[in-house]
């Protein structure tokens, strides 16, 4: 009988989902000729989210990196979920780096370390060691309690493939873990016998009749072969946190403390002189990923001459910047150009437009985002939404799905209708409406120019 009650634990952090601006989005919604669909929470910017599906393919192929594009576009026109939407479809093996540019000015950190760290975050590397690993169908797991109700509980599991079936031993933190992949019989898991992680791969074949089976569990065929085998691991990590663990004391723990501050250009040297080592080795692959820049504009000067610049290395990965702006001055300096950027950066980039959505296309996002958010909308209460959405915006009147929802539950009705829209309509103004209110009342507004300007009469007659 083997044992596993020595393996060491690793604790998985445990991912909170709340629905967010883009929650909705699973990808961007394009067929196999790069067509765009209304699909994966994706509706309209057909051709942006193609301009975005070439992208993609290049990035997966391996054929770019060092590449700049810009979504361009007035506000609410759908840039950020474009941006979105390919972080998505390209996996989670490819790195993706999401910031917005006032990120970079910080008193703690210089503004080329901050772009230096986002560009290495967005750089992903593959490596590959041997590792001995137990996987198969789980056919029993039992769990034996103390009977003084103190104490580490122990247990066994029996796990098996087309070849044999063997007993293990479990100490308590296996136990622990096993309980929190939430694993069971029929189920076929992978654990790595060095670190004690275990994987649930997929639900077996033979069991998928026993109850229904969860979507998001996958059928798999029961493992052939020896139960224990060893076999090649891939680690995915960023050349970022590799940087943080060479280059603080407590090493790995420093990725969890958050505060990386500034990281020495030698330390880089070093990593970036090992990497290369190791792929020359065999033992890793650079992987490319994508940096997101919103609100790009604003950047200054200083920081448009840096990525300029590191767009040029070996190690940049496909940079995506994102703007609503128009010919602006270039912050940190007098200039202007279009989207406030500077002439020699904008000739790197490949610029896509976002265009304003239709009717149909705002009532089907509507209806998405309302499905997301688990409302029940009346037909009518989703063409006054479309409405509201098309005259004040898209992003208002995707606020007042959930408080609709509220005030529906408030007269007990399952069914958000027209009256409950018009009372938050009423309770909550859009933009325009609120200039109109600050333009009626000016006078009355402390620190406004129609109150200073009247200060100024009163002190003149005095």
């Amino acid at each position: 009988m083997a044992g596993l009650g020595n393996a060491v634990q690793v604790n998985d952090v445990t991912k909170i989902e709340r629905i967010g601006t883009h929650s909705h989005i699973h990808g961007l919604g394009l067929g196999e000729n790069l067509e765009a669909l209304d699909a994966e929470g994706m509706v309209g910017q057909k051709r942006a989210r193609k301009a975005a599906g070439i992208l993609r393919t290049m990035i997966k192929e391996g054929k770019i990196a060092g590449r700049a594009i810009l979504l361009a576009g007035k506000p609410g026109t759908g840039k950020t979920a474009v941006a979105m939407g390919l972080a998505q479809s390209l996996g989670n093996d490819i790195p993706f780096t999401s910031m917005t540019a006032s990120e970079i000015y910080s008193l703690e950190m210089s503004k080329t370390e901050a772009l230096t760290q986002a560009f290495r975050r967005s750089i992903g590397v593959k490596l590959t060691e041997e590792a001995e690993i137990i996987e198969g169908e789980v056919v029993e797991i039992q769990i034996d309690r103390p009977a003084a109700g103190s104490g580490a509980r122990v247990g066994k599991i029996t796990m098996k493939t087309t070849d044999m079936e063997t007993m293990y031993e479990l100490g308590a933190k296996m136990i622990e873990s096993l309980a929190k992949q939430n694993v069971t019989a029929g189920d076929v898991i992978s654990i790595d016998r060095a670190s004690g992680k275990v994987t649930r791969v997929g639900r077996s074949l033979a069991r998928q009749n026993d109850f229904e089976v969860s979507r998001r569990r996958a059928l798999r065929a029961v493992p052939e072969g020896e139960l224990q085998q060893r076999r090649d691991v891939v680690h995915n990590v960023s050349l970022h946190e590799i940087d943080v663990i060479n280059s603080r004391t407590q090493g790995f723990l420093a990725l969890f403390a958050g505060d990386t501050g500034e990281i020495k250009s030698e330390v880089r040297e070093q990593i970036n002189s090992k990497v290369a080592q190791w792929r020359d080795e065999g033992k890793a692959t650079l992987v490319p990923g994508v940096l997101f820049i919103d609100e790009a504009h604003m950047l200054d000067l200083e920081s448009f001459a840096f990525v300029n610049r590191a767009l040029e290395t070996e190690l940049a990965p496909v940079l995506v910047l994102a703007t609503n702006r128009g010919t602006t001055t270039i912050r940190g300096s007098d200039y202007r150009g279009p989207h406030g950027m500077p002439a020699d950066l904008l000739d790197r980039l490949l610029i896509v437009h976002t265009e304003a959505y239709s009717h149909d296309e705002l009532q089907a996002i509507l209806v998405i985002r309302a499905a997301e958010e688990d409302v029940t909308l009346t037909p009518e209460a989703l063409a006054l939404l479309a409405k509201i959405a098309g005259e004040a915006s898209l992003r208002y009147a995707m606020r007042l799905i959930t408080a609709s929802a509220l005030v529906a539950a408030r007269r007990k009705a399952a069914t958000v209708d027209v009256p409950d829209v018009r009372t938050v309509y009423g309770l909550f103004v859009d933009t325009e409406r609120s200039s109109a209110f600050l333009h009626e009342h000016s006078n009355a507004m402390v620190f406004s120019d129609g109150a200073n300007n009247n200060s100024d009469a009163m002190t003149d007659d005095n």
